[in-house]
C-alpha cells in the first residue's frame, strides 16, 4: 500500500437520496496534490437509483483528484459492503464514511494529516446535525450534541478513519451491530485523535423512530460488552456523569425533556434489531 494515499469507503443502502450530496462534499475537498485519492461506494441491496447516481459523479470526481470504484452487491447489510469496500481498498489510510453524511471543507487533508504519523491510530472530526424538521428531533439533537462524548470525543458517527498500523488491530469486520462502536474501541483514548473541522451528520425525523433508532444503538453497545470485554477498558469517559446531565439540563430543559423521555421510552419498550436510518 502506498503511504501517500487515502481510501473512503461508502456502504450505501437505498441512497439515492444522499449520495449526489456526499459525493459532491468530496469533490469540494482541498486534496493534497502529492496524496493519490480514491473514493469506493458499495451500493448494498438497493433498488433504487444508489448505484447509477453514484457513476454519474465519476467524471466530478475524477475533476477534483479522486478515482471512483462503485461495487454493487444484492446483499443487503452494512458488515458486508464494508468487508467488500476493503477488499477493493487500495491506500494506506482508511476513511470510513456513511452515505448520509457531509463533509465539511479541508476535512479529508485534516484527517490524513491526522494519521501519516507512525503508530496505529484512530480518527474522527466534529459532529453538526443540521437543522431538523421536526420539533422533538431538533430538541433531542440540541441536548444530544452538548453531551460530552460527542461535544468534546471521537464519536465515529458516520465518519471515522484509521491508519494501516491501527486497522492491522482486527480481520474482517465481524456481524455486529455497532461497527463504528467496534473499530474506536480497538484504540484507547490517547490514540484517538479529533479533527476540528466538521461533518454534517443527519438526525433521524419523529419520537418513534428515535426510540427505535436509539434502542438500536444500546443493543448494539450492549453486544459490544458481551462479545468483545477486553475492548471495554478502551471506552474512556463516554458517559456523562448525571450532574453533568443535570446542568446541562438546567440550561436546556426543553432538550433534557425530550432527551429523557426518549430515553424512558427506549428502556420500557422490548428490544429490537430492526435497522432504521439515521440517529
Amino acid at each position: 500500500m502506498d503511504r501517500r494515499s487515502v481510501s473512503v469507503i461508502i456502504p450505501a443502502h437505498q441512497e439515492a437520496a444522499h449520495i449526489g450530496r456526499c459525493l459532491m462534499a468530496l469533490c469540494r475537498q482541498d486534496l493534497t496534490a502529492d496524496v493519490v485519492h480514491e473514493v469506493i461506494v458499495v451500493p448494498n441491496g438497493c433498488t433504487d437509483g444508489t448505484a447509477q447516481l453514484a457513476r454519474d459523479m465519476s467524471d466530478s470526481l475524477s475533476a477534483a483528484g479522486w478515482t471512483l470504484i462503485v461495487i454493487e452487491t444484492p446483499i443487503g447489510g452494512k458488515i458486508e459492503a464494508l468487508n467488500l469496500g476493503e477488499g477493493a481498498a487500495r491506500h494506506d489510510i482508511l476513511v470510513y464514511l456513511d452515505a448520509d453524511v457531509e463533509l465539511g471543507p479541508g476535512l479529508i487533508a485534516g484527517l490524513y494529516q491526522a494519521l501519516a504519523g507512525p503508530g496505529p491510530r484512530y480518527a474522527g472530526a466534529r459532529l453538526v446535525v443540521p437543522p431538523a424538521q421536526s420539533a422533538i428531533s431538533a430538541a433531542y439533537a440540541r441536548f444530544w450534541q452538548r453531551l460530552p462524548f460527542v461535544a468534546e470525543g471521537v464519536t465515529g458517527a458516520g465518519l471515522f478513519a484509521v491508519n494501516s498500523e491501527g486497522r492491522a488491530r482486527w480481520g474482517q469486520f465481524p456481524p455486529i451491530i455497532a461497527d463504528d462502536g467496534f473499530v474506536r474501541l480497538n484504540f484507547s483514548p490517547d490514540e484517538r485523535i479529533r479533527v476540528e473541522l466538521p461533518y454534517h451528520w443527519p438526525i433521524t425525523e419523529g419520537f418513534s423512530r428515535l426510540v427505535r433508532v436509539r434502542r438500536r444503538q444500546d443493543a448494539g453497545n450492549s453486544q459490544l460488552e458481551r462479545i468483545y470485554p477486553h475492548l471495554i477498558c478502551n471506552s474512556g469517559k463516554d458517559r456523562p456523569t448525571f450532574r453533568h446531565v443535570l446542568r446541562l439540563g438546567l440550561a436546556d430543559p426543553l432538550g433534557f425533556a425530550v432527551y429523557s423521555v426518549i430515553t424512558l421510552a427506549v428502556r420500557m419498550r422490548r428490544k429490537s434489531e430492526r435497522w432504521d436510518r439515521g440517529r
